[in-house]
């Protein structure tokens, strides 16, 4: 496997940041404080094997979620990135530019799985940009989301 450089960062741009080299293994949490520190059914994480986390623009805040555990997210808009315990740290997934290349491997957790988990690729699907006949603001909508890539300055002038 060739050494890659992956970038990423929170929803609304504030804290970037880079891991240049193979990351390590990517994993789903299903456990309750996962779910719980993401507002999600489960917790997507890559740790970055043995390169470093480079924040690029500013850094976390920082929760204490337990006594071995804390949980770096956005002080500006809230988006969870990181998880950092004694046996190293962990970026959310689905923080990076391009999740695709850390996609999860294995599960942990699984006692706290929500029982419908396993359903989700069964429901009815739609692009969520088309239904604009139920949502008319869709038409107009101009979104303050940071792009995937890395930027000089955020938000615009």
């Amino acid at each position: 496997m060739n050494a890659q450089t992956l970038s990423g960062g929170c929803q609304c741009g504030a804290v970037r940041f880079r891991v240049t080299g193979n990351p390590g293994t990517s994993s789903i949490c299903h456990c309750r404080m996962c779910q719980k520190a993401s507002a999600a059914p489960y917790l997507a994480l890559v740790g970055p094997g043995e390169n470093p986390v480079k924040w690029t623009r500013d850094e976390p805040a920082w929760f204490q979620s337990s006594d071995a555990v804390r949980r770096g997210f956005c002080r500006e808009c809230g988006t969870p990135l990181a998880y950092d315990a004694p046996d190293g740290m962990a970026l959310c997934v689905i923080t990076f530019d391009d999740p695709e290349a850390v996609a999860p491997t294995i599960a942990y957790g699984i006692e706290g799985k929500r029982r419908w988990c396993d359903s989700v690729p069964d429901l009815p699907e739609r692009v969520t940009m088309d239904d604009v006949e139920q949502a008319p603001f869709l038409k107009t909508l101009q979104t303050l989301q940071h792009p995937d890539h890395d930027t000089k300055d955020w938000p615009k002038k």
